[in-house]
C-alpha cells in the first residue's frame, strides 16, 4: 500500500505516522517526490482498511493499494513519479532517469590489457560517453571461450577511470566477488545469465552501489521486474533496467531480438530508469546505429554500446563492436535525435 501525503505535510507528522505504521507490523518507506511525500507500506496489508488508515491523519490525502506483484518497483509505489538515480563519478554526478539527458555507456566487451582499455576510454569520453563498460569476469556459453582476466582487470578499469574521469560499469558473476567488484565499479552490473540468481540479487541489493540489471535472454517483463524487486527489497533503490535483446525463434540474421517496445511498456509499469544495449541486442555492428537511434526516439534513458579499437582482434564479441571512429560518427548521429527530444547534453569542445 502507499500513503500519499498532502502538499506541505509537516515532517514531524510523516515521522509520527511512520512510527504508527511500524506498530502495525509494517515497514514504512518514505519517498520524497517533486511535489508530494509518499509513504510506502511493505508487509501484510491484506486485512488493512484503506479508509481507516486515511483517518489516521488530516495530512493524508489518500491511501492506495499497489496491485502489481512487484511493489517497490511499481510506478504506483512512487505515485506515478519516475526515479532519478545519481551516480558519482570522478568527473561529477551523472543522473539516470526520465527527463534527464541520455547517458551513454561505451567500451569493450572484455578488458584485454591496459593500453587497450585506456585508449578506448579516452576515445569514448571524447565522443561524449559518461561511463566505460568492460568485463573483468565474463560469463560465456562455452567453457573454452575467453572468461576475462578477473580481479587483475579491475585494476585496469581503475587505471582507465583515473586517466579519464569516466564512471565504471562492470559485471559481477559470483557473490564471492561482489566486494572487489563493488569497490572498483561505480555501477555494478548483473548480467542476463544471472538475472534470476536470487542469492546474487539479494547481495547486490544489500550493498549501496547502483545496480544495472540486464534482462534475461528468455525473461518476461514481469520476471525481470520481479528480479529488480529482489534488489529493492534488500535495501538498494538504485536499479537501472537494461534491455539487451531476447531469444526468439529467428536467430539467423541477428544475435537476439531487441525488444524496443519494452521502453513504453516499462515506462507505464515502473519508475526505474531504462537502458538499451543495441550491441548485444543485434550482435552485428552494422545494425547497432539504427537501433541506438530508434531507442532514443522511443524514449530510452541510456544506451550501452560496445566499442573496441580493433574489433577483428577482440577476445570477445568483436562482430558487434564499433570502432572508435564509427562510435564518433554515431554519437553525432544520435545527437540529432537526442536534441529533437530535448534530452541531449552537448559535448564540451576540446581545449
Amino acid at each position: 500500500m502507499i500513503v500519499v501525503m498532502k502538499i506541505g505535510a509537516p515532517e514531524a507528522e510523516v515521522s509520527r505516522l511512520g512510527a504508527e505504521f511500524e506498530e502495525l507490523g509494517l515497514s514504512p518507506e518514505k519517498i520524497v517526490g517533486k511535489t508530494k511525500t509518499v509513504i510506502g507500506l511493505v508487509g501484510d496489508t491484506v486485512d488493512l482498511d484503506a479508509l481507516q488508515l486515511q483517518e489516521m491523519s488530516p495530512w493524508i490525502e489518500q491511501v492506495l493499494r499497489v496491485e502489481k506483484p512487484y511493489k517497490r518497483v511499481s510506478r504506483e509505489y512512487r505515485h506515478g513519479e519516475a526515479s532519478e538515480i545519481a551516480v558519482s563519478t570522478p568527473a561529477g554526478v551523472v543522473l539516470f532517469g526520465e527527463g534527464c539527458p541520455i547517458v551513454t555507456v561505451a567500451g569493450p566487451c572484455s578488458v584485454e590489457n591496459e593500453s587497450m582499455i585506456v585508449e578506448t576510454a579516452h576515445r569514448v569520453k571524447a565522443a561524449g560517453a559518461k561511463f566505460l563498460r568492460g568485463g573483468a569476469f565474463k560469463p560465456r556459453t562455452s567453457p573454452y571461450a575467453f572468461q576475462g582476466h578477473g580481479e587483475s582487470a579491475l585494476g585496469l578499469l581503475d587505471a582507465a577511470r583515473q586517466a579519464t574521469g569516466l564512471g565504471i560499469i562492470t559485471e559481477v558473476m559470483d557473490t564471492a566477488d561482489l566486494d572487489i567488484v563493488a569497490a572498483a565499479a561505480d555501477v555494478v552490473q548483473v548480467g542476463a545469465r544471472n538475472m534470476q540468481n536470487f542469492s546474487l540479487l539479494k547481495k547486490v541489493g544489500a550493498q549501496d552501489k547502483p545496480v544495472l540489471l540486464k534482462r534475461g535472454m528468455s525473461a518476461t517483463i514481469e520476471e525481470w521486474l520481479m528480479a529488480a524487486e529482489y534488489i529493492l527489497a534488500a535495501g538498494n533503490p538504485n536499479v537501472i533496467l537494461c534491455e539487451r535483446g531476447i531469444r526468439t525463434f529467428d536467430r539467423q540474421y541477428a544475435r537476439n531480438t531487441l525488444d524496443l517496445s519494452v521502453i513504453p511498456v516499462l515506462r507505464s509499469l515502473t519508475h526505474l530508469p531504462i537502458m538499451i544495449d543495441p550491441s548485444h541486442g543485434t550482435g552485428k555492428a552494422e545494425y547497432v546505429p539504427a537501433m541506438a537511434m530508434a531507442a532514443i526516439a522511443a524514449g530510452t534513458d541510456s544506451l550501452m554500446i560496445e566499442v573496441h579499437p580493433n574489433p577483428a582482434k577482440a577476445l570477445s564479441d568483436g562482430p558487434q563492436s564499433l570502432t572508435p571512429d564509427r562510435f564518433d560518427r554515431l554519437m553525432q548521429e544520435l545527437s540529432v535525435i537526442g536534441k529533437a527530444v530535448d534530452r541531449w547534453e552537448a559535448v564540451p569542445a576540446l581545449a
